[in-house]
């Protein structure tokens, strides 16, 4: 089958190119990635990565990944901010605390579909308001969830621990990825 990454995400294409699969990125503008309430931190980014998933068609020999990559605090989903003010005030919310990056992954082909979800739990410094600044206004993180990139400045000095897959806080969980692929005979 024919692999078929759906997203835009260029830390996704990075980390898929890292397996050395051949893969075609498509993608389709838009998409709808709201979630009902009440859905557990693992079940949420499962919904969008199937959601997803249902906006494209495939052709019989092509299998499609799709995912989503949400931050929980506190029972709290902390999504993509809408502005810088949003970035800042979600980065304060995160200084000092540990939180959860939770990467929900389908797999889709033929009639079938599999999803699973990747936790990986990061430890944050203490943050400054400096540093917040800094970070917001050089690196513009509006693109993503919690507001900032592990694999950016801001990984380098606030992150104090991480427990779990360091390319699940990137945005795929490409271990994982890997072994669902295996058992499909992908790889």
């Amino acid at each position: 089958m024919k692999i078929v990454l759906a997203s835009n995400s260029p830390r996704r294409k990075e980390l898929l190119s890292g397996l050395g699969l051949e893969y075609e990125v498509r993608t389709l503008q838009g998409l709808d990635e709201s979630y009902p309430e009440g859905l557990t931190m693992e079940e949420t980014p499962q919904y969008i990565s199937r959601k997803k998933a249902a906006a494209y068609s495939l052709n019989p020999d092509e299998l499609l990944i799709t995912a989503d990559t949400i931050v929980w605090l506190d029972g709290e989903v902390l999504g993509k901010p809408a502005d810088e003010a949003e970035a800042r005030q979600m980065l304060r919310k995160l200084s000092g605390k540990t939180h959860q990056v939770i990467t929900g992954v389908t797999l889709s082909w033929s009639d079938q579909q599999r999803s699973f979800a990747s936790t990986s739990h990061v430890t944050f410094a203490q943050l400054s308001d400096a540093e917040i600044d800094y970070y917001v206004t050089r690196y513009h993180p509006l693109d993503k969830a919690g507001a900032y990139g592990i694999q950016e400045w801001i990984g380098y000095i606030g992150v104090m621990a991480i427990e779990g897959s360091y390319f699940n806080v990137m945005g795929l969980p490409v271990q994982r990825l890997y072994t669902e692929l295996k058992k499909l005979n992908m790889c």
